[in-house]
C-alpha cells in the first residue's frame, strides 16, 4: 500500500474516499467537517440526518456527493482533554475504523485530514504520531486499499506528518 502526505484541500481531492473530521452529530460544523459539507451540497446533510450520528472513535460512510470522492467517511476525533481520558486510544481507532469500512466498501484510494488537531485541540505532533503509525500498521492487512493520502491544510500540519513518518520508519 502506498503511503503520501500532500499539502492541500482534501475537498478537492480526487480518491475514492476522502474522510471527514466530524462531530458525533455528523450534521456538519466548523473546519474540514463545514468545508466538506458545504462542497458535497445539501444531499449529504440529508444523507447524515439518516445515519443517526457517530461515537467518536467509530466511522461511518455516505456517498460524496459533488465531491470528487466516491464517499465520505465520517469519523468523529476525540477532543483533547489533556491526554488522560483515553484520547490517543480514540484517535487511533478513528484511523483504523476509517480503513476498515474504506475496505469493506472497496475503496481503493483513501485521503485523511488531521483528525482532531484544530478545534479539538488534539497535539499535532502526537496526533501525526497517532494517525502514521495506524496507516502504516494497517498496509500489510489492506486486501483493497492501494493508496493513502494525508491532505494537510497548512505546512505546519504537512511537515508534523513527514516528521512523524521519518520517526515511524526509523523503528
Amino acid at each position: 500500500m502506498e503511503f503520501s502526505i500532500i499539502q492541500g484541500d482534501i475537498t478537492a481531492f480526487t480518491a475514492d474516499a476522502i474522510v471527514n473530521a466530524a462531530n458525533t452529530s455528523l450534521l456538519g460544523g466548523g473546519g474540514v467537517d463545514g468545508a466538506i459539507h458545504r462542497a458535497a451540497g445539501p444531499e449529504l446533510l440529508e444523507e447524515c440526518r439518516r445515519l443517526h450520528g457517530c461515537e467518536t472513535g467509530k466511522a461511518k460512510i455516505t456517498s460524496g456527493y459533488r465531491l470528487p470522492a466516491n464517499y465520505v467517511i465520517h469519523t468523529p476525533g476525540p477532543v483533547w482533554h489533556g491526554g488522560g481520558a483515553g484520547e490517543e486510544g480514540l484517535l487511533a481507532s478513528c484511523y483504523r475504523s476509517c480503513l476498515h469500512l474504506a475496505e469493506e466498501n472497496g475503496c481503493r484510494t483513501v485521503a485523511f485530514p488531521s483528525i482532531s488537531t484544530g478545534v479539538y485541540r488534539f497535539p499535532l505532533e502526537c496526533a501525526a504520531y497517532i494517525a502514521v503509525r495506524e496507516i502504516l500498521a494497517f498496509s500489510p492487512i489492506a486486501k483493497t486499499v492501494q493508496s493513502v493520502t494525508m491532505v494537510c491544510f497548512d505546512e505546519r500540519t504537512k511537515a508534523a506528518y513527514e516528521a512523524a513518518l521519518r520517526h515511524a520508519q526509523q523503528e
